[in-house]
């Protein structure tokens, strides 16, 4: 072969080498996850949730994935090299080499349409899908944190008025027994303060475990199994002033299970454009060199094909993209529905939880305050039978849980309303951020 025919053959086993990936993707190490001791807030939650919880890293990893999509799709068709040799290793004059004709062509596919453009363009909307995805899911755990860090503060609180009500058993059965020592009771009252003394230490033990289940809880969001941290601190006690539904209706439009269609529509309308360009035929040039052997002549090639759009003019592709984007627009409408009917009744909790905290806090803890110490102080004197005092420390007692269970119960319907408007329901103290402060892991 001559020297210019060589080094064109040269240079196509070269093209054809695997060449060096555009950009090496980087090793995404795990991160690794440090248990937070001492006493925690709610920020501080989650902040340890943002940083280390497996679901909101896997959410975080699908947006650079198509990230790294929307690269592919932008880039150009790679160019085509063929080396063509005929007439060698036959019968007669064809038996050796000398007869040969060697051909080498480098071609392009040029994409017609905008093709590239537009495909970049739908796969970058694409991405934006999976940001949407991601701050769903980040809410959706933040939402559930807010109510294990709800659940940890409760179980706090009743433990300590499990504690209060052992000690409060243990005084009463003191005074029990000395008043039978003295001969002014029967003894059955000191075998039913022994009895609801063992009740209470019961549910007292009851009520440490149930703060260590909602400690375990808490922690399982950044992975941890065996918690560190003391005890968790918070206003459980505060309660604010509930805005009206027309507030929390238009504060709804921040959802991003519905801001999330804009980005759909606006996708898949590019998918639209996308496959209408992909109905135009692509254009395909080329040139190389021919090798003659018996003459040790060269000439050049040049080659230009198109497809001939008889059949495949891609009608199904284009109709199929047209109704994909007309089910966005619907899906859309309901996913609208849906989530004014979930705030709806996210609303009508978080009135009747904070109706309730306020007739408990108000009427009922008061009263059955009242009725306690006089009916205690009465049986000191006499004024008073064992089952009065029992069921007036039954019912201050009862009071008090319940009251812890109707806060915790409007505090998690404030999470849930949060979740549903992205939006704080009041301003909150240092501890509770607003829902929608954004940290994305990218």
């Amino acid at each position: 072969m001559k020297p210019v025919f060589k080094r064109l053959v040269l240079i196509g086993l070269l093209m054809v080498l695997p060449s060096a990936s555009f950009g090496a993707d980087p090793k995404i190490s795990m991160k690794q996850s440090i248990d937070p001791g001492g006493v925690l807030t709610l920020r501080e939650v989650i902040a340890q949730v943002l940083l280390h919880n497996p679901e909101l890293e896997a959410f975080s990893l699908e947006v650079r994935a198509r990230e790294a999509r929307a690269l592919q799709a932008g880039l150009y068709k790679n160019p085509n090299i063929l080396l063509d040799m005929q007439d060698l290793f036959g019968s007669g004059g064809f038996r050796k080499v000398q007869q040969s004709q060697s051909t080498i062509v480098l071609s392009q596919v040029i994409e017609l349409g905008g093709k590239r453009i537009k495909r970049e363009k739908a796969a970058l909307f694409h991405k934006d899908l999976a940001f949407w995805d991601y701050e769903a899911a980040r809410m959706n755990i933040l939402t559930r944190v807010t109510k294990a860090y709800t659940d940890a503060l409760t179980a706090q609180e009743k433990l300590k008025l499990a504690q209060e009500l052992v000690q409060l058993s243990q005084k009463f059965h003191d005074a029990v027994q000395a008043r039978v020592t003295a001969g002014k009771v029967s003894p059955i009252q000191e075998v039913k303060a022994q009895v609801a003394l063992s009740t209470t230490q019961i549910q007292y033990q009851q009520a440490e475990n149930n703060l260590k289940a909602a400690y375990r809880r808490l922690a399982s969001f950044w992975g941890s199994l065996t918690p560190r941290f003391k005890r968790v601190t918070g206003p459980l006690y505060q309660i604010a002033h509930v805005p009206s539904f027309d507030t929390f209706a238009e504060q709804m439009q921040t959802n991003p299970d519905l801001a999330r269609w804009a980005a759909e529509i606006t996708q898949r309308t590019a998918a639209v454009d996308l496959e209408e360009a992909n109905a135009v035929p692509d254009l395909r040039v080329g040139a190389g060199a021919r090798w003659f052997e018996e003459t040790n002549d060269n000439s050049f090639v040049v080659e230009f094909s198109i497809p001939i759009q008889l059949f495949d003019r891609n009608q199904g592709g284009i109709a199929e993209a047209r109704h994909r984007l007309a089910k966005a627009k619907a899906e859309r409408r309901a996913v609208k529905l849906k989530l004014n009917a979930a705030l709806a009744s996210g609303y009508t909790r978080l009135a009747n939880a904070h109706s309730r905290v306020t007739s408990l806090k108000t009427k009922i803890l008061p009263g059955a305050r009242t009725a306690f110490e006089a009916v205690n102080e009465g049986y000191r004197f006499g004024k008073f039978g064992y089952l009065e005092v029992l069921d007036s420390q039954r019912t201050w007692f009862n009071a008090r849980s319940q009251f812890l269970d109707a806060l915790s119960n409007y505090h998690k319907a404030v999470a849930d309303v949060e979740r549903l408007t992205g939006q704080a329901v009041s301003p909150q103290p240092e501890s509770r951020p607003p829902l929608r402060e954004r940290e994305r892991q990218r």
